[in-house]
This record gives C-alpha cells, sequence and structure tokens, in this order.
C-alpha cells in the first residue's frame, strides 16, 4: 500500500512536483525502470523519490510485478507514432485504471490535485496506472500529438517525454544520439574501403584527396 507523507509547508517546488509535466516525466522514468524482467524493488524506489515519493517507499514483489504490468501497457502510448494511436491506447486503458475523478491533498501533505485511483493509499500499481493515464490523456488533449516516443537506438529503446515544440525526436537523449551517430560513421567508413581513410590501397601510404 503506498504511504502518505507528513506534511510540509507549500512552496512553488512543492506545487511543481505534482503538475502534469512532473507526472508524466515519472511515468517515463518508472516504465524505463521497469523494463527489465526482473526490476530491482531497490532501483524503482529511487525513482520514485527522485520524483518526490517520501519514505518509507515499501515495494513487494506483488507491488513491482503489477507496476511492471501497467508500465508494459503505458510503454503502447509512447510507442505511438500518431495522436489517433496514442488516443486510442489510453481509451483502452481509462477504463481499466481509473475510478471516479476526485481531489485530494493526501491529508495535507501535498497540494490539491486530482487522483484517479480508488483511494490515497491504493496500491502502488493502481496508483502508477491511473496516474499516469491521466497525465498523459491531459498531454495528448492539450498538444494534440502523442506525449512521447521511444529512442530509436537499439542499445537503450528507454521512452521518452516530448517537451516543447521542433522536429520529431528520435533518441531519448544527446548521448544515444551521438552514439548512434558515431556507430554510422563507422559503418559508412567500414563499407567504404580504405580509400575513405585516405590511404592508397596500392601504395600503402597516406594520401590528400
Amino acid at each position: 500500500m503506498r504511504y502518505i507523507g507528513e506534511v510540509f509547508p507549500m512552496n512553488s517546488e512543492w506545487s511543481a512536483r505534482h503538475s502534469v509535466q512532473a507526472v508524466a516525466l515519472r511515468t517515463a522514468a518508472l516504465i524505463n525502470a521497469l523494463a527489465d524482467e526482473s526490476p530491482a524493488a531497490g532501483r524503482v524506489a529511487e525513482v520514485l523519490r527522485e520524483h518526490g515519493e517520501t519514505d518509507p517507499i515499501k515495494l513487494s514483489d506483488s507491488d513491482i510485478a503489477g507496476m511492471r504490468t501497467a508500465a508494459l501497457h503505458l510503454r503502447e502510448v509512447f510507442a505511438a507514432l500518431h495522436v489517433d494511436a496514442a488516443a486510442a491506447s489510453l481509451n483502452g486503458l481509462l477504463p481499466q485504471s481509473t475510478g471516479t475523478l476526485r481531489l485530494t491533498s493526501h491529508g495535507g501533505s501535498s497540494p490539491w490535485h486530482p487522483h484517479l485511483d480508488s483511494k490515497d493509499d491504493a496500491p502502488w500499481s493502481e496508483w502508477f496506472l491511473a496516474s499516469s493515464c491521466l497525465a498523459l490523456t491531459v498531454l495528448v488533449w492539450d498538444r494534440q500529438r502523442p506525449p512521447g516516443g521511444i529512442c530509436t537506438s537499439p542499445a537503450c529503446r528507454n521512452v521518452f517525454l516530448t517537451q516543447g515544440s521542433g522536429p520529431t525526436r528520435r533518441y531519448c537523449s544527446r548521448r544515444c544520439a551521438t552514439r548512434e551517430r558515431v556507430a554510422a560513421h563507422r559503418r559508412a567508413k567500414k563499407r567504404a574501403g580504405p580509400a575513405a581513410s585516405g590511404v592508397d590501397p596500392a601504395e600503402g601510404r597516406s594520401y590528400r584527396g
């Protein structure tokens, strides 16, 4: 069951933790942390802390299994290439994950914000799926496009959240983009053969083109 933390004074950072963008970023981070077949409970708890959840965070094997199932379903929303597909995925998840829309402040430990899970101390898997669906639904509604994507690097495949306008992103980070550009350059250089490196294959010496 989820733990409801102690009461803290209100400030802008406290409020921002519960914004739609913050919840969507948490969703992406948890999907990535739960991608392994046997996710480590410690790593999942670390991600929850990084995104504002307070200790003690106690995750059972059942909690992790349920959250991983939710993560696999939510991943389909990030895999959508068009807003219609993203909306269809969310429409399939919303009836499974949501109860009556309500506002809660968790007994004064947070600013008032909407919840779609059954109660404040609902199981982690129910909370994760319901809060994620709510945030991603608002993003699709507001932006009229998929909320994010999946990194095209074969070595990564993490999901990422689209922020701002601009060209369609292919990678989750600059690191992945750089790694794939370097790999592509090396493959092209290998296909081109010795001439691409400035070495005359007949003479075995460097030359300038």
